[in-house]
């Protein structure tokens, strides 16, 4: 390939340069027609010449020279798609990812989960019942610019509880973006919330927007509508839709030594449950006891004291490594402890029987154990095994749930 087209390619790119060599080859004098396209190229970088000050433009070139000179031309940010494309084999035995070229292919990325899950309730008050459910996802995410991104997710889900054919419902479940506004991390829109203290409080779709400022030590400050909560067919006997109306949250986390602590305040109002509004204080920690094994403790703190309600509560967590979705054969075991008012939690994250603790319950108590395991790469199973009872009567509930997660 001579070198006079790669010139012409060059001049395409819009590569230029700040300042101009004085005459940097010598076989190109000042009137030659190519001469400032040549010294804005040399002055950025992208071209060298053979090191004895000629620029050899009548000589022949081979692919990989002409992938050199289109790498240094991507590390300046030209715009050399189609040049990346054609000399993509000779730029990845160089070892140079084309970055620009990914970028653009990755502009929207789709990813899934399949997750089959089985529950078994035994009841101490009513007949026990097992159900089995498979929920899929599609998630959709693209990249709005170098800032932004768009993220959607559709979601299928059948209950296999009456009938072998299944009944199913498929909704769009999650669309939002994330983004920089200044120093602030923004995300806006129907996005799945949790809360800080792992779910506890709340967990499931929110409406609405949160900024985050900070790394170390980091400020969360969100507001919108505690959106319909989609629960399993067996979490809860009923499912009353919107579990609250407005929701606003506010969470300050760091790390102290090998300390995680953070401390968070949680507003929601018209509890569907509770009929009122509820406000949540919550405290929280969590450290390595010895290697893979970590310990959290959080404290929560409710101003819902109708009937003497009781309005505090805490959750006590022990974990032991953990399976990788990505590395076959890795496992964890957990267990956790709950104690927590009736004003305490909204939407709980647990797979327990938590819809049979209400307010004439009181709240609940009792604890869980689980474990999982990575089948093989991107399959992990899981199971769960619950035992919890009501904080006020005799009320008890207790549930085995397995769960294996199928994720592209």
């Amino acid at each position: 390939m001579k070198k006079s087209l790669v010139l012409a390619m060059a001049m395409a790119l819009g590569v230029t340069a700040s300042a101009y060599a004085a005459n940097p080859f010598s076989d190109v004098p000042a009137g030659h027609w190519a001469y400032d396209s040549i010294n804005k190229l040399a002055a950025a970088g992208v071209i060298e010449g053979y090191g004895d000050s000629t620029f050899g433009g009548d000589k022949l070139m081979t692919r990989y020279e002409m992938a050199q000179i289109v790498a240094k031309a991507m590390a300046k940010g030209a715009n050399v798609d189609k040049l990346a494309a054609e000399f993509a084999d000779e730029l990845d035995n160089l070892g140079v990812r084309v970055a620009a070229l990914e970028k653009k292919a990755d502009n929207v990325k789709i990813t899934g989960e399949a997750r089959y899950r089985y529950w078994d309730n035994d009841y101490n008050t009513k007949k026990d019942g097992s159900t089995d459910a498979l929920r899929s996802r599609i998630w959709v995410k693209g990249q709005v610019n170098d800032d932004w991104s768009y993220t959607g997710m559709l979601e299928n889900i059948q209950s296999f509880q009456h009938s072998n054919s299944g009944e199913e419902t498929t909704k769009f479940q999650r669309a939002y973006v994330n983004g920089k506004l200044g120093g602030l991390a923004v995300q806006a829109g129907r996005y799945g919330f949790t809360d800080f203290t792992g779910g506890n409080i709340y967990d499931t779709r929110m409406d609405g927007g949160q900024v985050a400022y900070g790394k170390d030590v980091k400020l969360t400050l969100g507001a919108g509508k505690a959106a319909d909560a989609a629960f399993a067919p067996s979490t809860a006997t009923k499912n009353d839709g919107s579990k609250a109306d407005n929701l606003y949250y506010a969470n300050l986390a760091g790390k102290v030594g090998v300390v995680d602590a953070n401390v968070g305040y949680y507003k929601f109002e018209d509890v569907t449950k509770l009929s009122d509004d509820d406000s949540i204080w919550t405290v929280g920690v969590a450290f390595p006891v010895l290697k893979d094994l970590k310990l959290g403790a959080t404290y929560l703190a409710s101003d819902y004291d109708k009937n003497n309600a009781d309005d505090d509560g805490y959750v006590v967590s022990l974990d032991y490594k953990g399976a990788k979705a990505g590395v076959a054969g890795t496992w964890g075991i957990f267990a956790k402890y709950y104690d927590q008012g009736v004003g305490t939690y909204i939407a709980h994250t647990m797979n327990g029987a938590i819809g049979e603790f209400d307010i004439a319950e009181d709240g609940f108590k009792g604890y869980q154990v689980g474990a999982n395991y990575t089948f093989a790469k991107n399959i992990v199973g899981q199971v769960e095994y619950y035992d919890l009872e009501a904080k006020k009567g005799s009320k008890e509930a207790k549930t085995f749930y397995g769960q294996v997660n199928f994720m592209f």
